[in-house]
């Protein structure tokens, strides 16, 4: 079957991670096999150095409204393209797909997810052979693409039984590597008691199923599937979090951690219902990797990461990156250098020796895992790492944009914040002020939303809140 090619729009356009859109408005039917056919014109044309191996595509899919049947269009129409399909038998987590693209050496992969946006949204994620986000070389080439080719499409059932679309497991190599990365061993007889939130994405049982045989007793809450997310978003931001903070502190929780929708990124709960911010997840991590797990290498953080970040790689002698936000410009340093580990502000989290991409999943359980090899609370652990590294209060907010277009250069002009200097400016990925005592407030649009974000990072939290409200005054 061919369809007839489509006027071009600027409807489709791909943000920092991947094309999102809101669901039967340009989020469709249509539109999803237009992108199919765009990605297979770029695996077919532009991936010839993979021509000693089959051109073979993985397709996962998460647990938002219609996210199956957007995954077998755009396999249909891969298979047309002389494209060997690999789609799951069942919804997965985004690293799980990732790491299925290695483990089948695909040249690409393809997530159907809008990970932590509202219900309404859907999208799609292109992976790299090595199973990292596609870089923005690599988007733009696809986006050149659209509406070139007319769409070419099959169907299902014929495909299968051609074997041209396999349906495939991408679960069980997906655990037994996250069984093999994490200490099993020293965690096996440890009593904690540990909640996790998935809330009603894609990471479901699966870190149930890592624990399963050892002395841990794992609780997981919203692990249904409901593509309206309770009305609000899976995100593991503290506004959508209410009910494992409650039950944490209620039910007297060890740990509680939260998986964003299509379970790649990470947030955690003290003992108490305290919520920890994914920038000291992060700081504890490579903690962690270092000092018990005796990892070596560097370390990378995006431009609105913590400073902590910053002390912690001086005193244990990393050499420490910077990247854009976005983890896709972090994959391409893990890639590239010997890094322990990646991380970015809204707790997406890679590791090591394995793909270069974010696992909330694996994140999680190496904090439970901490907690083991140093048999102490994540709030004591939390507090020693503080008065080692210092305390920062980290905030941020989400602005939408008004009907004028944010103006870098009149905030870059900036001079002074609440009575201090501002005594350096980075650009290169919106605006980031930062002041003589270390203090800073930075600006970003969006690349997936119509917001402007706005950080800030001070010594004290009444500082930090302050900068976020000067922040939106200058928005404003």
């Amino acid at each position: 079957m061919v369809e007839n090619k489509t006027e071009k729009t600027d409807e489709i356009k791909f943000g920092t991670d991947g094309w999102r859109g809101v669901i039967s408005d340009n989020f469709t039917f249509k539109n999803v096999a237009i992108v199919g056919q765009a990605i297979s014109d770029w695996v077919n044309r532009d991936l010839r150095a993979f021509s000693g191996h089959p051109k073979r595509v993985a397709i996962g899919y998460d647990t938002r409204f219609l996210s199956n049947e957007y995954a077998q269009i755009v396999s249909c129409v891969f298979a047309k393209n002389n494209i060997e399909v690999y789609l799951s038998d069942t919804t997965i987590p985004t690293p799980a797909l990732s790491y299925g693209v290695t483990r089948l050496k695909a040249v690409a992969g393809i997530m159907i997810t809008a990970s932590h946006n509202p219900g309404k949204f859907n999208g799609i994620k292109i992976k790299t052979a090595k199973g990292g986000g596609a870089a923005k070389n690599i988007t733009d080439r696809v986006e050149d693409y659209l509406y070139k080719t007319e769409v070419k499409t099959t169907d299902l059932g014929e495909a299968k039984k051609e074997e041209k679309i396999v349906i495939h497991d991408y679960k069980e190599d997906y655990l037994k590597f996250i069984r093999s990365y994490i200490d099993l061993k020293r965690i096996k007889n440890a009593h904690f008691k540990v909640i996790t939130d998935v809330m009603h994405g894609s990471g479901g049982r699966l870190m149930k199923e890592v624990l399963k045989g050892t002395k841990v007793k794992l609780t997981v809450m919203r692990d249904d599937i409901n593509p309206w997310f309770d009305g609000g978003k899976p995100e593991p931001v503290v506004e959508y979090l209410g009910g494992i903070l409650k039950r944490v502190q209620k039910e007297k929780y060890d740990l509680g951690l939260v998986l964003d929708g299509d379970a790649d990124r990470i947030a955690a709960v003290t003992a108490g219902g305290e919520f920890i911010h994914p920038q000291k997840i992060l700081g504890l991590l490579i903690l962690h990797l270092v000092r018990n797990r005796g990892r070596t290498g560097g370390v990378v953080k995006t431009i609105c990461g913590t400073t902590m970040i910053d002390n912690i790689a001086k005193k244990l002698g990393l050499k420490l990156y910077e990247t854009p936000v976005g983890f896709k410009y972090i994959s391409d340093i893990m890639i590239s250098e010997r890094i322990v580990t990646g991380g970015e502000e809204a707790g997406g989290i890679g590791f090591q020796d394995y793909i270069p991409e974010r696992d909330g999943t694996l994140a999680g359980l190496l904090l439970l895992e901490m907690m083991v090899y140093e048999k102490k609370s994540i709030k004591k652990i939390i507090r020693d790492m503080e008065k080692e590294f210092g305390r920062y209060s980290y905030e941020r907010l989400d602005l939408k944009l008004g009907k004028k277009p944010f103006d870098p250069d009149r905030v870059a002009s900036i001079k002074r914040l609440l009575g201090k200097k501002v005594v350096s400016v980075k650009d290169f990925d919106g605006v980031k002020l930062i002041c003589e005592d270390e203090s800073w407030l930075m600006f970003r649009p969006s690349g997936t939303e119509p917001l402007v974000r706005i950080y800030s990072e001070a010594k004290s939290i009444s500082r930090a809140k302050q900068l976020i409200k000067y922040g939106q005054s200058v928005l404003k």
